[in-house]
């Protein structure tokens, strides 16, 4: 472990750490506006996380509401694109939390901003038949590691690779099964029971 104590990224400065979970360490931090919070090392230290929200919040707040009122686009589905991969990197109460943000993935700090995220997405190739894809699954959710893609597109290795598509991402059925931590003929047979994505990301029973 790195001590962080007394080191500042962006707007935070690291007070004391907070816990361990999994392989990641949890920081005390207090933001330059007074608010202190709970952040990811790995995410303080890679630049994802600057603040305790209100960088974005002044830089966008009326931009966004007036994109949301005139167009509609919290009805969209970029927009629960968006709003799943904040939850599953962000909330610790989201079943998904446990493959995304335990496993120290981040979203950068330009993509709390759902107009950025919606300007990247309409300007590298969105599409309501494609999703989002990590590039590297292991790395962070950022204009460089995510593009969108077809199934087709998704396919490699061998022609027998199977995609699939879980909250909004999609991956070959040995990435999943790597990412979630299960066998991949676990994953396959709940794949053909036609199980909810809820069920799909669940451990093994031990």
């Amino acid at each position: 472990m790195i001590d962080l104590t007394g080191k500042r990224y962006g707007r935070l400065l690291v007070l004391s750490l907070n816990s361990k979970r999994g392989k990641f360490f949890y920081w005390n931090c207090i933001c330059d506006c007074g608010k202190e919070v709970v952040v990811n090392g790995h995410c303080l230290k890679h630049g994802n996380t600057k603040s305790c929200g209100c960088l974005h919040d002044e830089l966008s707040r009326d931009r966004a509401k007036k994109q949301f009122t005139t167009h509609g686009l919290r009805n969209t589905r970029l927009y629960s694109i968006w709003a799943s991969m904040r939850t599953r990197c962000n909330n610790p109460n989201s079943h998904g939390f446990q493959y995304y943000g335990a496993r120290g993935i981040c979203i950068c700090e330009e993509w709390n901003d759902f107009q950025a995220f919606y300007e990247w997405a309409m300007s590298n190739g969105y599409a309501e038949n494609l999703t989002i894809d990590r590039i590297d699954v292991d790395g962070n959710y950022s204009p460089e590691n995510c593009r969108w893609v077809t199934p087709a597109e998704q396919t490699r290795n061998t022609r027998n690779n199977r995609i699939v598509t879980i909250q909004g991402e999609t991956h070959i059925l040995n990435e999943w099964a790597r990412i979630i931590g299960i066998n991949r003929k676990t994953l396959s047979d709940r794949l053909n029971k036609n199980l909810p994505d809820n069920e799909l990301v669940k451990p093994p029973c031990r």
